[in-house]
């Protein structure tokens, strides 16, 4: 039995869901939102070394302000109790048995029963100062987290300019590519689409994108190719406009984010440039030596479109927001000025990747992100490359080392399987290959929607100064500063490596410089 000052404790709650954050203290359970706050959970049990146990009904957190809130896992709670200064013995008095520098006192009193009782007296905060030792004792505010790009972003994106920025998907069996820039959100095709009539058969219809009205363009009929029913595998991908608003463009399948080199990229053919339906296209993409054809399309032209200005035009008049008042899922975060207020993003708003490792979720800027691709079945291990490298990877001609971004968070690894994704990040001016279980969506998350993280070790803090909290606070992202997966140690060791994209060189043969190389080949 334990026993804490009631000034500190600010509430008594269940034991809530978590999400765990990697790079923190063992005995940290992970996050929590606790109406829009932030809550790092603890498990005191965890903390006293002692047997772990499920926790069930009786089980509570104690929420204790300690400069920031803290919440503290316990079996139960007792009861609250009125102490005379008499009762409370100095802890010295237990000192010389056991180590007790995280109490304050015994209290040694008669209990219901009218049995002698005795209860320690934590001081939570020596005892989290003992565990956590970067939880600072006044409140956290993240103030060393820059939300300026760094110099080092500035650097990779200027290496960048002579690349383009693609995000694929497939339409009807064919690919095609949108201007990363353009693209502010993708996002699953929910289970409802309000219709409007006397609309186009291109447009499918209205949803709600937090409180914003988004009308939903299918690609199939726009192209004028074969319908096909909405399942999950579909994916919407929303689409700034010029001048402000976004329109959602509903594609079969969102397949990789792209960076291509502008050589690649050929103008359309002047006879295909000429047919006015063809002008959403710009040019025509080369991959895998031109065994595979990515259609660019311009979204400044796809938007100018009179069959997708109509669609917009749609959103903005007053029958289709009263159909909305027909969908009673939607109408509730839909307000009464929602269809004509404006949906031009906010520029402090950020636009992330979500990933997923286990149940956690985590984002990273999609500007930081140069690709996403498949992670192919065979990893090739190189003699004398950090232990942290996974292996490498030919990616269209350049070799790129890969990391399992479960190693570097701590995480047990697991099998490999189809649903996993490499994340192919530009740290220092080195390209370097993450591999996630899962790429989620893209997102665009406001500024009010994100907190500095809780401070709990300096590994984190770097690594994961912020949370989002999302779907009404009741989801928790955390937000990752891809420049800080690497130390600057292990991007040293990484650049020893031979140079991406070099062929490692062979001495002369006599023979006749077009014979080919003879080599010999050794597992």
């Amino acid at each position: 039995m334990f026993a804490v000052p009631m000034a500190p404790v600010q509430e008594i709650i269940r034991v809530p869901d978590v999400a765990r954050m990697p790079l923190t203290p063992a005995a940290l359970d992970g996050l929590s939102n606790l109406r829009g706050r932030v809550l790092p959970i603890i498990n005191l049990r965890r903390l006293f070394n002692t047997a772990e146990r499920v926790n069930d009904d009786a089980s509570r957190a104690l929420v204790i302000n300690l400069g920031q809130s803290l919440g503290f896992v316990v079996d139960r709670v007792s009861s609250v109790i009125s102490i005379d200064a008499g009762d409370i013995e100095p802890v010295r008095s237990i000192q010389s048995v056991v180590q007790a520098d995280y109490l304050t006192g015994v209290i040694n009193r008669t209990g219901p029963d009218g049995q002698r009782q005795l209860l320690l007296v934590l001081d939570f905060a020596r005892l989290v100062q003992q565990h956590f030792t970067q939880i600072s004792t006044r409140q956290v505010g993240g103030s060393h987290q820059s939300a300026e790009p760094s110099k080092s972003a500035d650097a990779d994106s200027e290496h960048a300019s002579d690349e383009l920025r693609l995000v694929s998907f497939t339409v009807c069996g064919q690919e095609y590519a949108i201007d990363i820039a353009d693209v502010q959100e993708i996002v699953q095709v929910p289970s409802t689409i309000t219709a409007v009539p006397n609309t186009p058969a291109h447009v499918l219809g209205l949803i709600s994108l937090r409180q914003r009205l988004l009308p939903l363009v299918s690609l199939r009929t726009l192209f004028d190719l074969a319908p096909a029913e909405l399942t999950e595998h579909h994916r919407i991908v929303v689409v700034a406009l010029p001048g402000g608003g976004q329109i959602g463009l509903v594609t079969d399948s969102v397949k990789e984010v792209l960076s291509v080199p502008r050589s690649q990229a050929d103008a359309m053919p002047g006879l295909l440039a000429r047919d006015e339906q063809l002008q959403e296209f710009s040019s025509i993409c080369r991959l895998d030596n031109g065994r595979r054809l990515v259609s660019i399309i311009a979204t400044d032209k796809l938007l100018g479109m009179p069959a997708i200005s109509e669609a917009l035009q749609m959103s903005r008049t007053d029958p289709a927001h009263h159909a909305f008042t027909h969908d009673t899922d939607m109408n509730a975060s839909i307000s009464s000025n929602a269809a004509a207020s404006s949906t031009q993003p906010d520029d402090d708003d950020a636009q992330v990747v979500i990933f997923r490792l286990g149940a956690e979720e985590f984002g990273v800027p999609i500007m930081s992100v140069q690709e996403i691709v498949r992670l192919p079945d065979t990893l090739t291990r190189v003699p004398k490359t950090p232990r942290f490298v996974e292996g490498v990877i030919n990616l269209r001609g350049t070799v790129l080392p890969v990391i399992d971004q479960r190693t570097r968070l701590g995480m047990p690894a697991i099998e490999r399987n189809d649903r996993q994704r490499i994340m192919v990040y530009t740290l220092n001016g080195l390209r370097t290959g993450f591999i996630v279980d899962s790429v989620a969506e893209v997102l665009r998350i406001p500024r009010q929607h994100i907190d500095p993280a809780p401070r709990l070790s300096d590994e984190q803090m770097s690594l994961i100064g912020r949370v989002a909290k999302l779907d009404g606070e009741r989801r928790l992202v955390m937000l990752i500063d891809p420049n800080q997966l690497l130390a600057a140690r292990e991007i040293q060791a990484m650049n020893t490596m031979a140079e991406p994209g070099t062929e490692p060189s062979h001495p002369q043969s006599p023979q006749h410089p077009d014979e080919p190389r003879r080599l010999a080949r050794a597992a």
